[in-house]
Formats: structure tokens, sequence, C-alpha cells
């Protein structure tokens, strides 16, 4: 005769019985697969950005997130004319990523403008509060955070004490510098080049048509330097400056470490992969639920100083071993 089962033991069959079928039944479930909009304007298959996107999709893979597994990255190009972005972003909101990607001031206030739903992550931005983008670095509000290279217009200072440091004997410097640069930053400028006794030539450029005029009229005011500016039509067109300036056989320092990369001479940035590598921890943040306005905007805790020595060769300039000392990082 066979005995009953106790009631305990029971429960446990039942218990067991029901949990395999739980997990029978996620397992044939498929997991959510995440779609990410990236707005940029420079292709990321591009040399100069290659490391960027490298170090986001390693940055994203550390955390568990690989394309084409619980990914999908949805990308909307520029290609330096910076005057799609409004038209690109709002093809990317139409799509209803989970997120949007967003690089440079221009490409985070187009994406801004698009969608006051989506969550934002921009990157590679000036100032976010002064542009609108969020309410305050630490409360950031709204749909947008991220992270900035935005220190203030004193980096300015430091471009040019760079040059009078590579070419002790600059008396005469030109600044390249887009439209929509602030004014604050050719003021800082004008105030740095006059303490170190330098004449400042203030060069505006609006499209890649002004570059060569620009470059004419650096060698008519006979400027032994350059620097140039960061903005996103500077960074899209780093490789063409680069070479103008080689051509012209001009000391040049950029705000972007690219620009070296591309054949500049030097620059003086905040680390630009480890930028793009800590937005992937955003996404990763977002993606799991936190929202926006509860991470606040990241500021660059170190600058770089690269050096191209291919470059200085290629100008007759030797660089001075008190600035090679300093370098980060040189090209040889």
């Amino acid at each position: 005769m066979k005995r009953p089962l106790k009631k305990t033991a029971l429960a446990s069959i039942l218990f067991a019985g029901a949990l395999l079928a739980t997990v029978t039944v996620e397992a044939q479930q498929p997991k959510k697969v995440y779609r990410i909009g990236v707005l940029t304007n420079v292709l990321p298959t591009a040399p100069e950005v290659l490391p960027l996107w490298e170090a986001f999709r390693q940055g994203l893979g550390e955390r568990g997130w690989v394309e084409g597994r619980n990914i999908v990255i949805e990308g909307r190009y520029a290609q330096g004319r910076v005057e799609r972005f409004p038209s690109l972003a709002a093809e990317l909101a139409s799509l209803k990523p989970d997120l949007i990607v967003a690089v440079s001031t221009l490409g985070a206030r187009a994406a801004k403008q698009a969608t006051s739903a989506i969550p934002i992550v921009m990157v590679y931005v000036g100032d976010p509060v002064e542009e609108g983008l969020v309410a305050s670095l630490a409360q950031p509000g709204d749909n947008v955070t991220g992270l900035s290279f935005f220190t203030g217009p004193e980096i300015v200072g430091k471009y040019l004490e760079l040059l009078k440091e590579a070419v002790p004997k600059v008396s005469r410097a030109a600044v390249l510098f887009h439209q929509a640069t602030r004014p604050v930053f050719l003021r800082e400028a004008q105030a740095v080049a006059q303490a170190l006794a330098v004449k400042l030539q203030p060069l505006e450029v609006r499209s890649p048509n002004d570059l060569e005029d620009a470059f004419a009229a650096m060698t008519k005011g006979r400027a032994h330097g350059l620097f140039v500016l960061p903005h996103p039509f500077t960074f899209a067109h780093a490789r063409r400056i680069a070479d103008l300036a080689a051509k012209k056989r001009l000391a040049a320092v950029y705000g972007f470490r690219e620009s070296v990369e591309a054949g500049g001479l030097m620059a003086y940035a905040a680390n630009a992969p480890e930028m793009f590598r800590r937005a992937a921890n955003y996404v990763d943040k977002i993606l799991k639920g936190t929202k926006p306005a509860e991470l606040p905007v990241e500021q660059p805790k170190k600058f770089e100083l690269v050096v191209n020595l291919k470059a200085a060769k290629q100008i007759g300039l030797t660089i001075p071993p008190n600035v090679l000392a300093g370098a980060d990082k040189v090209i040889k």
C-alpha cells in the first residue's frame, strides 16, 4: 500500500515544478534589445575618432552591453555639415530609441530640441549650463546629462602659453575660431596675449570655404604661430586645418587631441577616449532605470599635453626639452 506524501514534500514538488516551468518560459522569451541612437558630426570609422568609439564600446562591454546581442546602435552623422544636426536629431527621435548619445554642443542642443522624453547622454560638449542644456552640473534636470570638456575660458590662456614655450620668439600669433565661439574666450585670448607681449590676429571662420582665406590672412599678417579654439567645426575639419598649418609652416596648438593625431603639432585637451568610456557608464545606468536628472554632469579631471614630433620636423621646428618633458604623449 502506497503511503500518502507529506504536505511539505508535496509542496516542495509543486514549487519545484512551478519554478522549472517559469525558467523554461523565461528561457523561451527573448531578452529585450535596447536601441541607442548616436548623433555626431564625424563618421565613427574616421581615424581621428575611431579610438573614441572603441573606448565607448569597451565601456559598454565592461557593463554587459554588446552590440547585436542586447543593444542596437542607430547612428546619424552630420559629416561636417553641422546645420544638419536638427533634422538628424528629429529623425533619430522619430525612431523612439531608448536613449540618444549626442556628441558636441551642437549635437546635444539639437537632440534636446528634438525630444524632451527620450534620455540624452551628451559627450564632448562645452559649457552645458551656459548653453542651456542642463539646469546645473549637480542637478541637470529634464532629460539631458553626460560629460563636458569645459572648464572655463582660462583654458585659452594655456594654449597661448604652450605656443610661447614651443616657439619662444613668437611675437605674432593667429587665433582661428568659429563664428559661434563665445566672446569670453576671445577676450581671454586677448588678455593673455597682451601679458605675453604677443600681437594677436583673430580670424573667424563660418564654413570650410573660409579656411584657405584664413590661412592666407595669417601669411599676410606674418603670424609666427597659431592656436585653434575648440568647436565642433574645428573638430570636424581637424585634418584640413592641420594640413594648412603644415603648408604654411605654422606652429599650432589645438584644443582637441584628435587634431594632433590628424597631423597637428600640439594639443592641450581632456582625455577624449576616457570621456567616451565614461559615457558608457551613463548609458548603463539609464538603461537600468536611472533618470538623467539624477546623474550629475561630469567634467574632466585632467588635461593632457600631446606633442607630434613628425609635425614639428615637417615645419622645421625643434620642440624645447622642457615642453617634451611635460608632455603626456609624444608622437614620434
